[in-house]
């Protein structure tokens, strides 16, 4: 009987010890992406181990235009790349978004900029006839040159921000014409969002703080702003160019 209540006992110690199994560790979901070792756009045979699928095969393909049907003029793909043929650093509202709704996911991707180019990476999109642009909906992981952007910003238009929200924690983004790493992961309400192998974002939807931001600053204009756990993904154009290549997906 004892050894029965020891063993009982042992279990149940065990299973307190090991109840965080499966948490999601951001910087391990990092680490499972061979960066700049697999041919672009391709999967690796480690990452399709590890769950991870293609979400830019080098085409159009599982993507169109934001409210509508077709994949706007003003994208191309160029180089292996998507990115924009408008230049002229207008605020567009032909964003590029996934034929998918996504709700627990890993998204990574690279991304070069241009001098001055500004877009973002943008997740539970809606579409609908009420909405003329995607960050009405859609929090952003900005994309932007700040260094050469030609009027101020606030800290949380930096890249890396988390836009009109939360600041980078730190300024871990590469030289123009470089290849950023960039990694977005929505764990239910947890946020994390890492740059080049850096978190630079983490916030808890909903929480207090959240709700704060969300209704003291640019959103108070927009009573759908991060209202859907579930939406589309989205490729912002502003007017200037970017690249993005390797857009890869992980559903958790």
């Amino acid at each position: 009987m004892k050894n029965y209540v020891s063993l009982f006992l042992f279990a149940a110690l065990l299973q307190a010890c090991t109840s965080g199994a499966g948490t999601i560790v951001p910087l391990e979901l990092y680490e499972e992406i061979e960066w700049g070792k697999a041919r672009p756009n391709t999967l690796s045979g480690a990452e399709k181990s590890a769950g991870w699928t293609l979400l830019f095969d080098g085409s159009f393909n599982g993507w169109h235009g934001y409210n509508q049907k077709d994949i706007p003029d003003c994208w191309q793909i160029e180089d292996g790349c998507l990115t924009m043929k408008a230049v002229d650093g207008s605020e567009q509202t032909q964003d590029l978004i996934t034929g998918k709704e996504y709700k627990r996911f890993a998204l990574s991707l690279e991304y070069k900029l241009t001098k001055g180019a500004n877009s973002g990476l943008l997740f539970q999109v809606k579409e609908g006839l009420q909405y003329t642009y995607a960050y009405e909906t859609g929090p952003e992981f900005q994309v932007i040159d700040h260094e050469n952007w030609p009027d101020p910003l606030e800290d949380w238009q930096i890249n890396g921000g988390n836009y009109a929200m939360y600041p980078p924690l730190e300024k871990n983004f590469k030289a123009i014409g470089e290849w950023n790493q960039l990694m977005l992961i929505v764990d239910g309400n947890e946020v994390t969002q890492i740059l080049n192998g850096t978190v630079v974002v983490q916030y808890t939807k909903y929480s207090g703080e959240w709700t704060k931001l969300r209704n003291s600053g640019k959103w108070s204009n927009y009573p759908d702003y991060g209202k859907y756990d579930e939406g589309h993904i989205s490729l912002q154009n502003h007017g200037t160019k970017v690249w993005y290549r390797n857009i890869l997906i992980k559903q958790l």
